[in-house]
């Protein structure tokens, strides 16, 4: 099957890529696909990061830009969108790409639905149309705006669409300052946060489970036109998450860590970072009832994920 992927260089597509490819020097993605198909795999993105050593053909340049898209001009059978954040790119995209096409699948996010209605949303709950301040809400705009032409411009062409709607990903790659900062904190500084007054809840997913979950939409009808939440079923709190930290780090770590009490605005003003839901308000949680049920999906414990996420970003900060 031939894919083209838009973005992926970073982490999820990165990872995508990964275990599309079964090329991993660590192996952390050397595990069933679920499928016996190969993948002929062209990416697409400014070239910061080469996937050339994962056997793709890699095209340089900006999505933005006509002329990136001359070297796009195959047939695909599916068409996977990591980097579509503003109203338009997928337009633009589908307008430059002159070959069949047999499903695109647009990456979005858990953060589209209605904020503060208090249920578990479930792939039925309504989208969040108001505007909201900050780059926050111009990613949630942009996304809202993204999954309805999506559906608008796949379907003026008779294309199969597919939307993915991850909850936090963490995992192997990730350098954002989420779980990646405060191991580098563990490991080089020997400290921890303890933040006095977060009574927020959140959900992960593992990286690993987000892509296979996309393999795992490639050709398969069932979700032709659907959308999916890709959620582990742990609800975490700071003090869980950084409870399981603590758990999977090394003896010699823990032996000599340093919690220090510190509230939520003393962190943010010291620049330590406070990536997750802080407070009850700020809590929006998921269902993954639809995702397990037709996409066959399996999500890795928490606790087993963050071991893999440690081993791997301590290999990173300590050089081992």
């Amino acid at each position: 099957m031939k894919i083209l992927v838009l973005g992926g260089s970073y982490f999820y597509g990165r990872v995508f890529v990964m275990l599309a490819t079964q090329t991993d020097a660590d192996n952390e993605y050397h595990v069933s696909c679920g499928t016996d198909r190969s993948y002929e795999i062209t990416v697409v993105n400014r070239g910061t990061y080469s996937m050339e050593n994962f056997g793709v053909k890699q095209v340089t340049g900006d999505r933005h830009e006509g002329s990136t898209w001359e070297a796009c001009m195959d047939d695909y059978d599916a068409v996977v969108d990591f980097c579509a954040y503003e109203q338009g790119d997928i337009r633009f995209a589908l307008e430059h790409l002159s070959g069949k096409i047999g499903q695109y699948i647009l990456i979005s996010t858990v953060d589209v639905y209605q904020r503060g209605i208090g249920d578990s949303k479930t792939e039925e709950t309504a989208l969040e149309y108001r505007s909201f301040p900050g780059e926050a809400g111009a990613y949630i705009a942009g996304k809202v705006a993204l999954e309805e032409e999506v559906r608008k411009e796949c379907g003026k062409r008779q294309i199969a669409y597919t939307v993915l709607r991850p909850a936090i990903l963490y995992g192997p790659y990730n350098y954002a300052p989420r779980e990646a900062a405060y191991i580098q904190l563990m490991l080089q500084n020997h400290v921890l946060p303890h933040f006095t007054d977060t009574d927020g809840r959140f959900q992960f997913v593992y990286v690993k489970d987000a892509a296979q979950a996309i393999l795992n939409c490639i050709g398969n009808e069932k979700t032709y036109g659907q959308a999916y939440n890709l959620c582990q079923d742990e609800i975490l709190t700071y003090d869980s998450f950084f409870r399981t930290l603590k758990e999977v780090a090394d003896s010699e770590v823990t032996k000599t860590l340093q919690e220090i009490e510190i509230s939520v605005d003393v962190a943010m003003a010291q620049g330590v970072p406070v990536p997750f839901p802080a407070t009850a308000q700020e809590t929006e949680l998921c269902d993954n009832g639809k995702s397990r049920r037709e996409l066959g999906m399996t999500y890795t414990d928490f606790r087993e994920g963050m071991q893999r996420t440690y081993n791997a970003f301590r290999n990173v900060y300590l050089g081992s």
